[in-house]
């Protein structure tokens, strides 16, 4: 069944500029649906039309009006003085006046006992329970748990939070909601990679409608099930993930090109032998000119397919300086504060010539700060850091700025890097800066242009120490792949914070894992990383239920030892153990289907048989122990 129906799209915010050009497709009923395009594309201009904040030139949108909508990238104006739970709290505004109804009629029942009061009170109970009341609080505490909205946080007032902590809280919001489709802007940009994965794993289990405008491909891969990329203004559909689009669209490429290039030589052929006919004409047979117009027509009949095109690659390449020396980078004893919060304390740790570091953890941890001290920018509380003698370092900041935003792009160049006119337009070019652009500001680029203009810059001079801070932030997956293919060639130490799980994997040999003040030097690739993590989960997990084991054995014990041998006994002990690992589980399936009202229904009704048939196995094993006593 058709969730959304996209149907011939046009809107244009310049005179006589197409962004989106007859742009159809639909999208079926629980579908995850992956929108690609380059920035400005009008991918963001296509959530704004389907939520009706913009209204196409031409075309329409058609969603069943009983559909519920959210969409991540608008944040809702909320009242002064609301706080992060007010806002999580909204999601459950029903539940809430359902609960004050049910509290109301059960006050007039104290005096009045009337059946249609009894079945208005039965419907709302009912509601109530299908809309997950019995569960609202936990769930609140489960979802902002997974994105990483701390107690804290959630006393305080959402104003004061930063872009970046209102999208995660809006984001919580949405997912508490009785939402049919979801509309993610980038849903990762503001997310570690604890919470990104968490998400992952609520989209996979979402019952409803996904459609997700993302530049992370690990996203892209485990997430979508399709993709349309937005191309010209128009849709290109791929029937997969990130990885199938990306094979797709280098099988259909070659196909057509393949294609072109026969009908080229088809029409070279034709125009030779129409050449020659109209020479032969020429000679005194005009009738020959007929047959040549006639090979004409059908040459231009075989015009179809348009040469096909690959975007050109930027020409980037970091200059290096050859390093000479064991030490690039020594961190001695180094501890950082702020007030009463230590971000980390006596880090000790060495970087060397030709590594690949990257710097990950949760957001707040620590990462940028420790950035920071590295290049100078900040002094540590104690201990030092000591770069190698002919160390030069490179740093691409994660928040990029320009101390003169108005200058145009040829200017800055000109001011900032002290180059030629040429000099600074061959090395603007190469970064897909050319022609008129070089005379826009600065302020006017995006902030993945900003990102290349800054990148451009960082070129200026041999650099064998390249710091990173979240490098991929903002740009589209075409220009992420320009920076990793100048990154691949850049052969000397390179240390990098990032969230990218692609990039991370593409490059790191060796993983700084910042976590309560402390970092995890582990040696290896990502996959290796994430591969050591959940071997140490599952060997500190059975250790865990060993030690539950011998605790419950002896706590048994303690309870009736003249006892704690009969059959019988260990018997119903065993029943029970049974029966509460069974609860578990059916608590662990109610977290995983929380959006499906059905599903939890018949689970509240396992879990009551379950625990009612465990009630009296205890009344059991009471009578039998006080039996062993008295023996």
């Amino acid at each position: 069944m058709s969730e959304i129906s996209i149907q011939g799209l046009v809107k244009a915010f310049e005179q006589d500029k197409n962004i989106l050009n007859g742009l159809s497709f639909e999208i079926n009923c629980g579908e995850r649906v992956g929108i690609l395009g380059k920035n400005g594309a009008g991918k963001t201009t296509l959530f704004r039309i389907i939520t009706g904040e913009v209204r196409p030139d031409e075309g329409r949108v058609v969603i069943p009006s009983d559909r519920r909508m959210g969409l991540i990238s608008q944040i809702p104006v909320y009242p002064e003085g609301y706080k992060v739970e007010n806002v999580l709290k909204s999601a459950h505004e029903r539940i809430f006046e359902l609960e004050a109804k049910m509290n109301e009629l059960a006050s007039r029942m104290t005096n009045e006992t009337s059946d249609a009061i009894l079945r208005e009170y039965d419907k709302a109970a009912a509601d109530y329970e299908r809309l997950g009341g019995y569960s609202a609080d936990s769930e609140r505490n489960r979802v902002a748990n997974g994105l990483e909205i701390s107690e804290t946080m959630r006393k305080q007032l959402f104003s004061e939070l930063s872009g970046g902590e209102k999208t995660r809280v809006n984001l919580a919001r949405l997912i508490l909601e009785d939402t049919d489709i979801l509309l993610l802007d980038e849903p990762t940009n503001h997310l570690d990679l604890k919470a990104t994965e968490w998400l992952e794993e609520y989209l996979l289990k979402f019952r409803g409608t996904v459609l997700a405008i993302s530049h992370d491909r690990f996203f892209l891969d485990r997430v979508v099930t399709r993709t349309v990329e937005i191309l010209g203004g128009k849709a290109e559909f791929y029937s997969g993930n990130y990885s199938f689009y990306v094979d797709e669209k280098q099988r259909r490429y070659e196909e057509q090109l393949k294609k072109y290039e026969k009908e080229q030589a088809k029409i070279a052929q034709l125009q030779e032998a129409a050449d020659k006919l109209h020479l032969w004409a020429f000679m005194g047979n005009d009738k020959l000119h007929k047959r040549a117009f006639s090979m004409e027509k059908r040459m231009e009949k075989l015009r179809q397919t348009d040469r096909p095109k690959l975007d050109r690659a930027m020409k980037i390449k970091f200059a290096e300086r050859e390093f000479s020396g064991d030490e690039v980078l020594v961190i001695d004893g180094v501890s950082k504060s702020f007030g009463k919060r230590t971000l980390f304390s006596n880090l000790e740790l060495i970087i060397e010539g030709c590594e690949r570091i990257a710097l990950i953890g949760d957001n707040g941890t620590g990462k940028s700060t420790l950035i920071k001290l590295i290049i100078g920018e900040d002094v540590p509380d104690s201990g030092m850091l000591r770069r190698g003698p002919s160390v030069k370092t490179a740093y691409l900041p994660q928040i990029i700025k320009f101390d003169f935003p108005n200058r145009s792009l040829l200017d800055t160049m000109l001011y900032s890097e002290k180059c030629t006119p040429q000099g600074a337009r061959d090395r603007l070019a190469s970064f897909r800066f050319s022609g008129e652009d070089v005379y826009k500001p600065v302020s006017a680029l995006s902030g993945g242009e900003q990102s290349r203009l800054r990148l451009c810059m960082l070129m200026r001079g041999e650099v064998n120490f390249l710091i990173l801070d979240e490098p991929t932030n903002h740009l589209d997956i075409q220009s992420r792949e320009w920076i990793e293919e100048a990154v691949d060639d850049y052969n000397e130490a390179l240390l990098f914070v990032s969230h990218d799980r692609y990039f991370i994997e593409r490059f790191a040999t060796r993983i700084w894992a910042l976590e309560n003040g402390t970092i995890t030097d582990f040696r290896g690739g990502f996959d290796e990383y994430r591969e050591y993590l959940k071997k140490q989960n599952e060997l500190n997990q059975n250790f865990k239920s060993k030690e539950n084991v011998k605790e419950d054995s002896s706590r048994s014990f303690r309870k009736n030892p003249s006892a704690y041998n009969e059959k019988q006994l260990q018997k119903t002990e065993r029943d029970i153990a049974r029966l509460e690992e069974r609860l578990k589980e059916i608590e662990l399936l109610c977290e995983e289907n929380s959006s499906d009202f059905q599903k939890l229904m018949e689970l509240d009704v396992q879990k009551a048989e379950t625990q009612k048939e465990l009630d009296t196995l205890l009344a059991k094993w009471e009578a039998q122990s006080e039996q062993s006593c008295s023996d």
